[in-house]
C-alpha cells in the first residue's frame, strides 16, 4: 500500500498505482457497463451529463494546482501543455462538454446552473484537495489515475453513443474524441 513515508522508485510506485487503478477502473462500474451495453435510457444520459460538467469545469484547476505545487521543470512543462489544451480557444474541453449535453438534448444553461449532487461536489473537493497538497506526487498520482484510464473509456462511450443511442453529430462527440488521443500523452 502506499504511504508518505514510504520510500520507493517512480517505477514502483506506478506499478502499485496502476494496480489499484486496474482494481477500482471506471469501465468495471456498473453504469459504463451499462452505457457499453445500451441500459442507459437518454434521461439517465441527460442527467450524466449536467453532473460530470462538474469535474470537467473543475478539472484544469486540479492540473493548475499541481504545476504550481510542483518543483520539477520537466513536469511542469507537461502540466503546463495539459492545462493549455484544456482551456485553449473556442473548443476548450468544458465548451467541448457542453456540446455533448447538447447532443444530447440538454441547453448548456440548464448544465451550467446545476445543482450538483452531494457526491459530485465531495469528490470535486478531493481532487481539489489532492492537487492543492504541498506534496506534488498526491496531484501527479490523483491525475495519473483519471487521466490513464480516459482513453479507453473514451473510447468505449463513442462507440456506446453511436450504437445504442444514435449520437453520431461531431459536436457530440468531440470532447470523447479529444481524450481518446490527448490523456494517452498526459498519463
Amino acid at each position: 500500500m502506499l504511504t508518505e513515508n514510504t520510500k520507493m522508485t517512480v517505477k514502483k510506485f506506478l506499478v502499485q498505482l496502476d494496480e489499484i487503478i486496474e482494481k477500482q477502473h471506471l469501465l468495471k462500474h456498473q453504469f459504463y457497463q451499462m452505457w457499453n451495453e445500451g441500459k442507459l435510457s437518454l434521461e439517465m444520459l441527460q442527467e450524466y451529463a449536467q453532473e460530470y460538467y462538474l469535474q470537467v469545469h473543475y478539472f484544469p484547476t486540479y492540473v493548475s494546482a499541481t504545476h504550481a505545487a510542483c518543483d520539477d521543470l520537466e513536469i511542469r512543462k507537461m502540466l503546463l501543455e495539459n492545462l493549455m489544451e484544456e482551456e485553449m480557444g473556442a473548443a476548450n474541453h468544458p465548451e467541448l462538454w457542453l456540446r455533448f449535453a447538447e447532443g444530447l438534448g440538454v441547453k448548456r444553461e440548464a448544465v451550467k446552473e446545476r445543482e450538483h449532487l452531494a457526491k459530485t461536489q465531495e469528490s470535486v473537493k478531493l481532487l481539489q484537495q489532492l492537487s492543492r497538497s504541498e506534496n506534488p506526487a498526491k496531484g501527479l498520482a490523483a491525475l495519473y489515475a483519471y487521466e490513464s484510464q480516459i482513453p479507453e473509456v473514451a473510447t468505449t462511450k463513442i462507440a456506446g453513443l453511436k450504437e445504442f443511442y444514435g449520437i453520431n453529430s461531431e459536436a457530440a462527440l468531440a470532447f470523447f474524441k479529444v481524450h481518446e488521443k490527448a490523456d494517452e500523452i498526459h498519463s
